[in-house]
């Protein structure tokens, strides 16, 4: 058995999940409007997070932005076209920026962006990142379930000599709990969060664009569920619409939330640029509850090993398809309709 200790931490603090407009730069005729516009992003924020800190408070100290709220999301634009124009190198200046930032108000920074790595050249990832207040990047989530963009299961062999499996699942510890992130609807595979509380998270940091309005969506429900079932806080930052693209700019736009280890509905806002999403992270209590026994206690009622060998035989999505690095936009499609294929053969469904 593995014995996990957390660092020196924090009783408690104030998170908040910021509803920020994205401003789409597909229309950005090169790389350096791109960039350009990226900045102003940063710009934005900048004064948008002093306000919010001098609102909430000092002891404000997680702020978490929406999914690729820096760049909105490729609308048909080739790899290589939207790899050169709008995603991140890691160490380049947009985490500079964003680093400063977090500097500056001595907060941990959390956000969605596609980004480059060296390791796959040809390739780009939806990323999720972790910023901590002297200005470094202590965590980088690359999403594991995309319906349009390559993920480490594309290229998984590769992925695990480079990164193994923390690098999959990576978990940071730190004075304010033990953080984790999750992408989008990534919140609606259940087993991505589980994997992630296996390895001690306490906090999932939910970047989203979404629909909002819905009673019970998908996304809500799945919401409460990782909380519940993972007894873990949810700060969940949706987007206050996408401006500079042909869809009309309030498709996703609102209720950015916070959610307790109990399932609880801590914080709401609805529409539009927002901070009415903020709330108490009670570390101290979220613990008690995890180490009480009783009916309640679902992580200490499961039983992993019942399922393992399940999940060994269910294999149907291919790994390792994009591991030439020739891609188009069809491939995504053609697999899944590949993937729906096996599941009728082997009568799923």
């Amino acid at each position: 058995m593995v014995t996990m200790t957390h660092p020196p931490s924090l009783e408690s603090y104030r998170a908040l999940a910021l509803q920020l407009t994205c401003h789409a730069v597909n229309q950005a005729s090169d790389r350096a409007t791109a960039r350009a516009l990226m900045q102003q992003a940063i710009a934005r924020l900048k004064p948008q997070i002093a306000a919010s800190l001098a609102f909430i408070g000092s002891d404000c100290r997680l702020v978490v932005l929406p999914e690729y709220w820096l760049t909105g999301f490729p609308l048909g634009e080739p790899f290589a076209v939207w790899a050169d124009k709008v995603c991140l190198e890691i160490g380049g200046a947009e985490y500079e920026a964003l680093g400063q930032i977090a500097q500056q108000f001595r907060i941990f920074l959390a956000g969605n962006a596609y980004e480059l790595d060296p390791h796959f050249p040809q390739l780009y990832f939806q990323t999720c990142f972790v910023i901590d207040p002297s200005g470094t990047v202590i965590l980088r989530y690359r999403r594991l379930n995309s319906m349009f963009a390559p993920t480490p299961h594309d290229v998984w062999d590769q992925y695990l000599e480079h990164y193994g499996w923390e690098g999959v699942f990576p978990v940071a510890r730190t004075e304010i709990g033990n953080l984790a992130a999750l992408a989008s609807d990534e919140i609606l595979f259940p087993e991505v969060a589980r994997c992630l509380m296996m390895r001690g998270a306490e906090v999932f940091l939910h970047s989203t664009s979404e629909v909002y309005g819905q009673s019970r969506s998908p996304k809500d429900v799945a919401k409460l569920s990782r909380a519940i079932e993972n007894m873990a806080y949810v700060v969940s930052a949706n987007t206050a619409g996408i401006a500079q693209i042909p869809i009309p700019i309030a498709s996703a736009d609102g209720g950015s939330k916070i959610i307790d280890y109990r399932g609880l509905i801590l914080a709401e806002t609805a529409t539009g640029e927002s901070m009415a999403a903020f709330a108490e992270i009670d570390l101290a209590a979220l613990r008690r509850y995890r180490r009480r026994p009783g009916l309640t206690n679902l992580l200490a009622r499961q039983r992993f090993e019942l399922y393992a060998e399940s999940y060994r035989q269910a294999q149907f999505y291919p790994a390792n398809t994009m591991l030439d690095g020739e891609i188009d936009r069809a491939h995504f499609s053609q697999t899944q309709q590949q993937t729906i294929a096996c599941l009728a053969d082997a009568d799923i469904i």
